[in-house]
């Protein structure tokens, strides 16, 4: 008896996406699935960027094709594809943006704006176009993180051009001042400053845009929830007690405006002596897990501290560029993989596919 489309989607529903943690049919990632015969072919599409995934995920899904009597040749082909993805209610899309990533903290000093870097990073590198908004206006530090320097450029004299870093488009209020230069702005004037740089900046068809937040819960935070169409946020911590008390402050504002929380990412979890490879948790144990639990969130993973991320950084070459094979590079990149995963399982946008009503007197 020929093989029908039935009988493969019943051995794809036995196959478990390791970034999704679903099968690829519940996903809807099997597409095309064509018979010659007793040969088979198909896609599978992705919803998130994973170009360091595509040979494994080919092979495992030949593999079982293959084991299977009756089929002959297997040819699977993986790629992925990234949407626009629904916001808050009543705010628009960016143009030139698919999907808005807001990172932020409560408190400072937990490594957010290292973790945002390298989240923009790992997504680059799994095949994305990526930009990163530096939107602490009062502490910028993109420019250096990404080895930036000079001031964008503007070829209409209305928007600027963003600048280039690795691989991704950045903008930052730090490209236009000097780095001595202290920003003593009231909180009407950084709201407008965030807004200009998100809308005047000429970004070139982002797939994701990385916002590394400001500390805290105030105007800019306000602005961004009600204004910036937001597809989710990343909340950083530590495992110290008081560094979660604001984290959790965090995630309940961006709760209380309608924006999904994609997960909650642990810096700082361990220290590893660099001497005699001591283990010690340093900033406490299992903060980060159980604030997920309380609030029925991901744990999207977790970062040591550990020198190199910080030498790596602030030399201008974060480590999922410095060191892409490393351990802590992987990391990042299964955070992003996850972060990239969660949108791509939230509801699709489809404003863009509405058309325009104008009323016009004949």
């Amino acid at each position: 008896m020929p093989l029908t489309d039935n009988d493969i989607h019943s051995v794809l529903k036995t196959l478990i996406d390791p970034n999704t943690r679903k099968d690829f049919v519940s996903t809807k990632s099997v597409k095309n699935l064509k018979f010659d015969g007793e040969n088979v072919s198909l896609d599978i599409v992705l919803s998130y960027p994973a170009k360091s995934q595509l040979d494994s995920i080919r092979s495992m899904v030949e593999d079982k094709l293959k084991s299977v009597p009756g089929i002959g040749k297997v040819s699977v082909n993986v790629s992925y594809k990234i949407v626009s993805h629904g916001v808050q209610k009543g705010v628009k899309l960016v143009p030139g943006i698919k999907n808005i990533i807001a990172v932020a903290s409560g408190k400072g000093g937990v490594g957010k704006s290292t973790t945002a870097v390298n989240l923009a990073l790992a997504l680059a590198a799994e095949g994305a176009k990526v930009g990163i908004l530096d939107a602490d206006i009062y502490g910028p530090s993109q420019p250096m993180m990404l080895g930036i320097h000079g001031r964008p450029e503007s070829q209409d004299g209305k928007t600027l051009e963003p600048m280039m870093g690795h691989g991704i488009q950045a903008m930052s209020i730090g490209f236009m001042i000097d780095p001595d230069t202290p920003m003593v702005w009231r909180g009407p004037m950084v709201t407008q400053a965030l807004e200009q740089l998100l809308n005047d900046t000429n970004w070139k068809d982002i797939d994701y845009l990385v916002v590394d937040m400001p500390p805290g819960t105030g105007d800019v935070q306000l602005t961004l929830a009600q204004r910036v169409p937001v597809t989710g946020a990343v909340i950083v911590t530590t495992p110290q007690d008081i560094a979660l008390i604001d984290a959790r402050k965090g995630l309940k504002m961006f709760e209380k405006v309608g924006i999904p929380i994609m997960g909650v990412v642990e810096n700082m979890s361990l220290h590893i002596c660099s001497k005699c490879g001591h283990e010690e948790r340093i900033f406490g144990r299992g903060g980060g897990e159980k604030m997920c639990k309380d609030y029925d969130v991901e744990f999207l993973g977790a970062l040591p501290l550990d020198i190199q991320i910080r030498e790596e950084t602030d030399s201008g070459k974060p480590t999922v560029v410095a060191a892409p094979d490393s351990r802590i590079a992987e990391i990042y990149r299964q955070i992003a993989r996850r972060v990239a995963v969660k949108i791509g399982e939230s509801a699709v946008d489809h404003t863009s596919k509405f058309p325009n009503i104008v009323i016009q007197n004949t």
